[in-house]
């Protein structure tokens, strides 16, 4: 993770942990930081939760205990970038269990729309 990054996560987490001290969800969290770090919803998600990348994909293997691909430290900054590779559905929904929001909160409406009807209703609707 390059210094300014680095920084910018320390700083989303000392916030972070004394906003939910002050009971805010992490939904507020992200609301607040948002305000400073004009960065996509992904990584937005990722610093209110105060995770590094690799903890991150540690939590993700944690979750995923199938066969599928595992999800890499390189990937996940591509999926945080904007333009970047969209993840898919299934890994929206394991990446918002792990940040603790729902899948939908982690794409712009625009980005959004980019995926199959299915794909947005599983998006919308996880638990079903």
């Amino acid at each position: 993770m390059s210094g300014k990054g680095y920084q910018d996560l320390l700083d989303c987490r000392r916030r972070g942990r004394l906003l939910r001290e002050h009971g805010f969800t992490i939904d507020q969290i992200a609301v607040v930081i948002s305000l400073d770090y004009p960065v996509t919803p992904l990584r937005l998600y990722r610093y209110a939760a105060g995770l590094t990348a690799a903890d991150v994909v540690a939590a993700y293997a944690r979750l995923e205990a199938t066969a599928r691909a595992t999800l890499r430290e390189a990937r996940l900054y591509d999926y945080e970038l904007a333009g970047g590779r969209r993840p898919s559905a299934f890994t929206l929904i394991m990446l918002a269990r792990i940040y603790g929001t729902r899948p939908s909160r982690l794409l712009t409406a625009k980005a959004l729309a980019t995926y199959s009807i299915r794909d947005q209703y599983a998006i919308r609707h996880p638990d079903e």
